[in-house]
């Protein structure tokens, strides 16, 4: 158990409540961004049949298997084709910023729904182990989503906040940061899997985390009472 400890980012009794929260938050934060494509009149994702909340539709091996090693990671990117907008530049940042809004609300949905279970006493009509796991599994599901909110905003590509800087910048820029993603895409890698990690994304991650965590937990305290 402890070798397998070693290379997880998650110790292993935290794993079937990794496995809910990601089934959730890639499922959501997927279906976001091919809802409002399929608003603004992209029906690319639709067609091929992302516009679901099926998680097997938007799961990435390699995005998921990096959750479980190095704590964070992404899900099979939705297609989604400009030309059918008839404003690209705000539905291109609209659609993009969508997935990452999306594990913020769900994020916040937990927060809320931890307090309602305190102010209903659940915690306390339930055995302790029970309790305990529940806790645990409402602290992981809020902290994995506010990190996808994140960690998609960032502005790597292929993440989210990329596709964001790609729309904000002047139409004559964009195709010169396509000419480069490729290269961004291995920066980032490196960046991600290497020590590097530990002394750049880790700590602001984590920092982001917990500042969200606080933000949310205060609007909802006073709401609730508690």
């Amino acid at each position: 158990m402890e070798n397998w400890n070693s290379f997880l980012a998650f110790e292993l009794h935290l794993i079937p409540y990794v496995v809910i929260t990601l089934l959730v938050a890639f499922t959501v934060h997927e279906f976001a961004h091919a809802y409002v494509a399929y608003r603004f009149g992209d029906y690319t994702a639709k067609n091929q049949g992302r516009l679901t909340l099926n998680p097997i539709a938007h799961l990435d091996p390699f995005g998921t298997l990096l959750i479980f090693l190095a704590g964070f990671g992404w899900a099979r990117p939705v297609p989604v084709n400009r030309f059918h907008f008839k404003n690209p530049r705000v539905a291109g940042i609209l659609v993009s910023i969508a997935g990452p809004l999306s594990n913020l609300l769900v994020a916040a949905i937990g927060i809320f729904l931890f307090f309602i279970f305190i102010r209903a006493g659940v915690f306390g009509l339930i055995p302790v182990a029970a309790a305990n796991g529940l806790e645990t599994f409402f602290n992981l599901f809020v902290r994995l989503n506010i990190m996808l909110f994140l960690f998609n905003l960032m502005p790597f590509p292929p993440l989210d906040g990329y596709r964001i800087i790609e729309d904000l910048v002047p139409p004559r820029i964009r195709p010169k940061l396509t000419q480069f993603e490729g290269v961004g895409i291995v920066v980032f890698l490196i960046l991600v899997i290497t020590p590097l990690g530990d002394r750049f994304f880790y700590p602001l991650l984590q920092n982001g985390v917990y500042s969200v965590t606080d933000v949310l937990v205060a609007i909802f305290q006073p709401i609730l009472q508690l």
